[in-house]
């Protein structure tokens, strides 16, 4: 059967085409079968998961490790209410994401239409930008502000509901519109701000530049890097939901307490930084702001007070290029100071070397992860997956990789497999690692078929300790072993499940056995578990 090629479905996919988008993460559904036929012939890869939170969660992996904007379709109603969930996770990566739903008519709005929900009004509290498309003629101009929104200032997720009639709708009469943008909007560090900020950093002693997760996307990490190497003040990109405690930073705690100098760079002042207060901070320590949310400026304001020096507004990408370019031919912050922050970052304890479970078939976390070490530093664009509780945190402890995507500050987990699907299809060729705990893998175990069907091979190992191990550890210490309840799984043969799906499974008892199993399963070509059993252990607390 032959259909019309003007239709508003074609005016979506023609724009998608033009702002150079080569895939969709996309589960089908009644409402946005016209999107399928018109991306049918026109050269974008449509990925079709197994729900719609995956096809999120997929979006913001390949946005994060790609630095374009990840796009996902899915269905109206249901479909797009099981997709809300996982911007939120996108939302405090600050990951571009678009968010594309089928909805009911616009001309059965209000009337009780199949599957009719408010859908833009659910997605809002979590994007930047949410909104149903009026009609035919709008779709291009939506289609094409959704982009370019989600790249500006801090970046994050917008949402765009498609009605069928709008997706159906003939479009011929439709003018095109050349004049169309999907160039991100900068707002640039004036240069008066940048000398500000400049001379009051290199006057303190013991100054930090503190980062929000952007500079932590592979595409800006040199960025931020240019900026400590021509100030000679330590640059600290933070996405973890554990803040100061995030075990990828090894001992850095310590060293935030000794600063007298913060510089907030595109980094909220939140609950991971203990909103500024002592005695994370010192009582004396001067803070500056550099944010692109006159919303977050604000609230450092009532946070910090006259500890506030400086607040500026801008984008913290433009502004790191903006402040390395003014430091140029400047005298640097301490040499000692900077190596010894880096010193503690890079710090483990000794005693991991020695590390072992105390029970028997059981591995420690970091008998169970440091071996992996070897296959991340194969390749120059390896990519290091980390999610779940306690297990994710070990995870980040012991494993780095040039490319790397956690659960990051919404703290949310079940998002591993997802994101390892998209690292593949970002990075055909390097090695792809995602680390899990028992309850992550439970989320999203379907997604493995997608991997199958998709011919998307990576390498997921699961600490199985048959728990909800974040949680256990927190009722032993709150209310004490006699009121442990909820926490329990059991410890379900993930391999075999992996298997079953069509991928490699491997079960790991052993320390020694674990190199050679991860070796094997690479070797096998496809979506491979390792199922290692763990002690379920608290997440490390590092000090020196």
């Amino acid at each position: 059967m032959k259909t019309s090629k003007n239709r508003g479905a074609d005016v979506l996919v023609q724009t998608l085409q033009r702002a150079g988008v080569k895939r969709i993460f996309t589960l089908s559904g009644n409402h946005i079968m016209p999107v399928f036929d018109a991306a049918f012939d026109a050269g974008i890869e449509l990925i079709h998961t197994r729900h719609e939170a995956a096809a999120v969660h997929m979006a913001d992996a390949y946005a994060r490790l790609t630095g374009e904007v990840g796009i996902a379709l899915v269905t109206g109603g249901p479909g797009h209410a099981n997709a809300v969930s996982a911007l939120y996770t996108a939302q405090m990566a600050e990951s571009p994401v678009v968010l594309l739903s089928g909805h009911a008519p616009n001309n059965q709005r209000g009337m009780g239409g199949f599957q009719e929900m408010r859908q833009a009004e659910i997605a809002a509290p979590v994007c930047k930008r949410s909104v149903t498309c009026s009609g035919v003629e709008a779709v291009g101009a939506e289609m094409a502000a959704a982009i370019q929104v989600s790249q500006s200032g801090r970046s994050g997720p917008v949402h765009v509901s498609l009605p069928t009639d709008v997706l159906e709708s003939d479009a011929s009469s439709v003018a095109s519109s050349p004049d169309i943008s999907f160039t991100p909007v900068a707002n640039a560090l004036p240069e008066s701000a940048a000398d500000a900020c400049l001379a009051t950093l290199l006057r303190a002693r013991r100054p930090l530049v503190l980062c929000g997760p952007v500079s932590l996307m592979h595409q800006n990490q040199s960025r931020f890097a240019s900026l400590e190497q021509e100030t000679g003040i330590p640059v600290i990109g933070m996405e973890s939901p554990r803040g100061i405690a995030d075990p990828s930073l090894g001992a850095f705690a310590q060293m935030l307490a000794q600063s007298d100098c913060v510089l907030l760079l595109g980094k909220r002042l939140d609950f991971t930084l203990k909103f500024g207060a002592v005695p994370t901070f010192a009582a004396d320590c001067a803070f500056l702001q550099i944010d692109p949310d006159e919303e977050e400026l604000a609230r450092a304001r009532r946070a910090l007070g006259s500890r506030l020096a400086i607040a500026v507004r801008a984008d913290p990408i433009v502004a790191a290029e903006g402040l390395a370019k003014a430091c140029r031919g400047m005298q640097k912050a301490s040499s000692e100071w900077l190596s010894d922050v880096r010193s503690a970052i890079a710090y483990r304890p000794s005693a991991w070397a020695q590390a072992s479970a105390s029970l028997p078939d059981r591995l420690h976390p970091v008998q169970a992860l440091r071996p992996l070490q070897t296959i991340l530093d194969r390749h120059p664009n390896s990519v290091f997956i980390s999610d779940g509780g306690e297990i994710g945190q070990w995870a980040q402890a012991c494993l780095s990789a040039p490319r790397r995507v956690i659960n990051g500050v919404a703290g949310a987990i079940g998002a591993a497999l997802p994101f390892a699907i998209a690292a593949r299809v970002a990075e055909p060729d390097a090695p792809v690692i995602a680390v899990m705990g028992d309850g992550t893998f439970g989320f999203h175990p379907a997604e493995i078929d997608t991997a199958v069907r998709y011919q998307l091979p990576f390498l997921a190992v699961v600490g199985n300790d048959a728990r909800w191990n974040a949680e256990y550890q927190i009722q032993l210490r709150d209310y004490g072993k006699d009121r442990l309840i909820g926490c329990e799984l059991q410890p379900t043969r993930y391999d075999q499940v992996t298997a079953a799906f069509g991928g490699h499974g491997e079960y790991v008892t052993d320390s020694d056995a674990l190199l050679p199993a991860a070796s094997r399963a690479i070797a096998s070509a496809k979506p491979a578990c390792l199922n290692v059993m763990i002690e379920g252990l608290p997440a490390p607390n590092i000090r020196r």
